[in-house]
């Protein structure tokens, strides 16, 4: 029979698990410095990507009692987790007039990733066995899954953000490619991480690193074509 965890072990899991996400909103919240989006559609977000856990846990429950072959076990959690993240932003503010420039696909995808990456992380921080395993869980989770929630719906974010001026159906297309390149993003990562070595392991987050700064080029892109098309901003 599970036992409780103490109240020091749940305080340190959602300290471990929240505070990471939040340094990393702050860090891509800067990035739309020029235009934020309102703090209560922020928080709605986050808190929207947080409750996603919940059906993410059944559905993900569910897949692994009824499907054996492990591999196509990740290819639909990841599929699941991609568009539990994207209904998150889409509830929380995607749906909303403040829905109302490029950037603000991504900036609502990466903050509902977010929010669903502090859940996750809680979750496997309150299961470690002990603190030191706790503290590595809460480093490498900061490092790697954080990092491939945060590039995945990102990468969703950047599609629609390219379809913004584009018809609902080019919109759709977006969104479902979207969704499917994530979830090939985010299934080959559980994979390599599992069959891998130490040395792949590096590659593996080198790479996530690696898009992670061609992201961020894609962000000045946006925010330059964002201060081109507004005339206010041009000296």
């Amino acid at each position: 029979m599970a036992t409780l965890a103490s109240p020091t072990a749940l305080f340190f899991s959602l300290i471990g698990g929240i505070i990471p996400a939040i340094l990393w909103l702050w860090f891509w919240l800067r990035e739309d410095n020029k235009h934020p989006e309102p703090a209560r559609m922020i928080v709605g977000t986050f808190l929207a990507g947080i409750l996603s856990i919940i059906p993410t846990y059944f559905a993900e429950s569910y897949i692994a009692g009824h499907v054996v072959d492990s591999v196509t076990i990740l290819i639909i959690w990841a599929l699941i987790e991609e568009t539990m993240k994207f209904s998150a932003a889409y509830l929380g503010a995607l749906r909303t007039k403040f829905y109302d420039e490029p950037l603000d696909a991504p900036i609502y995808m990466i903050t509902a990733a977010l929010g669903f990456a502090a859940a996750e992380n809680f979750l496997f921080i309150i299961n470690s066995q002990d603190k030191l395993s706790s503290l590595l869980t809460g480093s490498m989770r900061f490092v790697g899954a954080s990092l491939l929630h945060t590039l995945a719906s990102a990468l969703i974010g950047c599609m629609m953000a390219m379809a913004f001026k584009r018809g609902y159906f080019a919109k759709f297309i977006a969104i479902v490619m979207g969704l499917l390149t994530a979830t090939v993003l985010h299934t080959s990562f559980n994979v390599f991480i599992i069959k891998s070595n130490g040395g792949s392991i590096s590659i593996v987050f080198l790479t996530l690193w690696l898009a992670i700064i061609f992201l961020l080029l894609f962000f000045e892109k946006l925010r330059i074509e964002d201060t081109y098309n507004d005339p206010n901003q041009i000296e």
